[in-house]
């Protein structure tokens, strides 16, 4: 019944079209279509969530329009005050004139007013007289406006830059997926690994399988989810994620993987994903590993090569360069033929151990009679 058995592995130049709910890097391939507009005012009231998660781009251009915009609004209202009080070049102004803001003549002018008074810049060229209140009123508007929009965009940048998913990017899992015997069992083992030096703390590890089923009243469920325990040779929770760790998912009678062979499994249409939950160590904030797994890079009959070693110097070392890669080992050609196997030979070893237990016959053994002894006691 084992045998090593060749790789189910796609030929150079053959790729899998099959399109994805979960990308290899964790991202959710998913389209929202017809929604009601009324929804989309949801987005624009949690505008601080909607702001942190669009995409860097936006937010550059968002920070470069806010600012520039709020520079060339007040602007207009200097330029505002000081054609009302007759401050332009092109007015004419007596020599008894009073000025409300000192050399701007014009609309550029009042731009670069506006730029330096919000930045607190201040080259000294142009500045407030002091004569006019509406210049004061409008000098402490424009100064708490710049504090907030400082404050928003640097909130901003500081919550995108500490985002949790960007931990994320420091946890990997193996290329593919192997199927081998571990522990006496049919396994399906999977190798996730933290490249950082800080743990994740609370870390759990678990499993879906997605795949389109038909109930027996006839209704397709499409991305059906089936749940898929993995377990650690560490533990199954709070796991001390220090070193690379092999996930193995046991395919007994329970598992949804219980009807593959070597054969029909590069034919089946699923995807497993797999889920790592964890708290950054460093920064206190949770995050949540993705990856998935189609058919085709799950390979039958196969088993990771080590990757940790200790060195001469007492350290230990892992060799990232075999994280992926795996080698042949001689594995059953599927559930059933393993479980058959194991039947034959439980049976002959259960014979065993009740002959030790009740001993082996002695065909030359001959039974004699023996004689009641006679009581000879006397009172």
């Amino acid at each position: 019944m084992f045998q090593l058995l060749p790789g189910h592995i796609q030929p150079p130049g053959h790729r899998t079209r099959k399109s994805r709910l979960v990308t290899k890097d964790g991202h959710c391939n998913i389209e929202f279509g017809n929604i009601e507009y009324s929804n989309h005012f949801a987005f624009v009231v949690d505008f601080w969530t909607t702001f942190v998660e669009i995409r860097w781009r936006f937010v550059l251009v968002l920070f470069v329009a806010t600012f520039t915009g709020s520079w060339f609004m007040f602007s207009l209202l200097w330029y505002w005050i000081a054609k009302s009080n007759g401050d332009l070049t092109a007015q004419n102004q007596t020599e008894e004139h009073v000025r409300c803001i000192d050399n701007v003549n014009g609309l550029t002018t009042a731009f670069l007013y506006s730029l330096e008074t919000q930045t607190t810049i201040g080259y000294g060229g142009r500045a407030l007289t002091g004569h006019c209140a509406g210049t004061v009123a409008l000098i402490i508007i424009q100064s708490l406006v710049g504090v907030f929009i400082n404050c928003f965009m640097c909130g901003i940048i500081l919550a995108k830059i500490s985002l949790p998913k960007k931990r994320a990017k420091t946890v990997t899992f193996s290329n593919t997926a192997v199927i081998c015997l571990k522990k006496g069992s049919l396994c399906l083992l999977i190798r996730v690994a933290n490249l950082r030096k800080t743990l994740l703390i609370g870390s759990q590890i678990y499993g879906k399988l997605l795949r389109t089923t038909t109930t027996p009243d006839g209704e397709t469920i499409i991305l059906d989810q089936v749940d898929v325990d993995f377990m650690v040779d560490a533990g199954k929770d709070n796991l001390f994620f220090v070193c690379p760790l092999t996930l193995y998912h046991v395919i007994n009678r329970s598992s949804p993987f219980y009807e593959l062979s070597a054969d029909t499994l590069p034919l089946q249409d699923f995807e497993l994903v797999v889920f790592l939950d964890g708290t950054a160590e460093s920064t206190s904030s949770s995050c949540q590993v993705r990856t998935s797994y189609v058919p085709q890079e799950i390979q039958w009959g196969y088993s990771f090569l080590p990757i940790i070693s200790r060195t001469k110097t007492g350290k230990y070392r892992v060799d990232f360069s075999n994280f992926s890669k795996s080698v042949r080992v001689t594995t059953p050609h599927c559930v059933h033929c393993f479980e058959t196997d194991v039947d034959q030979r439980t049976p002959n070893k259960e014979n065993h151990i009740n002959q030790l237990k009740l001993g082996i016959d002695n065909l030359g053994f001959q039974v004699i009679d023996i004689p009641d002894p006679v009581d000879v006691t006397k009172m």
